[in-house]
């Protein structure tokens, strides 16, 4: 889905491009249950919810201007399958499903602890995680050594032209780092 489709307000947004590899990653399946934690404008959220059907997104977020966009973004895409959820992770994920897979964009530098919660809610839950700051790459790392996670991580480095006169330059975003971790193999025992 296109970046410009979403009604932003001054609220960080996952990029089209990284928001493409963060939800490959997720690996969702119908029916699925998905946490997005700090879910900003709800873009995530949003794309998520159309590639899981019969399954349920739970966009967490503590910002009231994310909150209200979350909604707006909700209805212009006509999706039904996503609660919004006020309030900081992990506490408000109390008295929600088991999820089988959560999207962190936002931790409030609190990963450990939402970490140990999903995981306690589901073992084998898929967990994707996006930061951009190396001191963020370096709490994931750790939190997921605590609870021995083996993690893959990809650098992202997206540029785009932008026309300047009558050319076009490549514009760069900033790098982002994906990470993801656990899940389940839903291929194992075939073939």
């Amino acid at each position: 889905m296109r970046d410009e489709w979403f009604i932003r307000g001054s609220i960080p947004m996952t990029k089209s491009e990284v928001r493409a590899v963060s939800i490959s990653k997720l690996e969702l399946e119908p029916g699925a249950i998905l946490y997005d934690i700090g879910a900003g404008t709800g873009s995530v959220s949003v794309e998520a919810a159309g590639q899981m059907p019969g399954g349920r997104v739970f966009a967490i977020e503590r910002n009231e201007e994310g909150i209200r966009l979350i909604e707006k973004n909700c209805e212009r895409f006509q999706v039904e399958n996503v609660s919004v959820i006020r309030g900081s992770a992990p506490e408000a994920l109390t008295g929600l499903p088991a999820p089988d897979c959560v999207f962190v964009g936002g931790s409030g530098g609190r990963m450990e602890q939402i970490l140990r919660t999903v995981l306690e809610k589901n073992p084998s839950v898929r967990i994707v995680v996006n930061v951009i700051a190396l001191e963020s790459l370096s709490q994931v790392l750790d939190a997921a050594k605590k609870r021995n996670l083996e993690p893959e991580i990809l650098s992202l480095h997206v540029a785009k032209g932008e026309r300047t006169g009558n050319y076009h330059l490549m514009k760069g975003q900033n790098p982002v780092y994906v990470i993801s971790m656990g899940g389940r193999d839903p291929w194992a025992g075939v073939g």
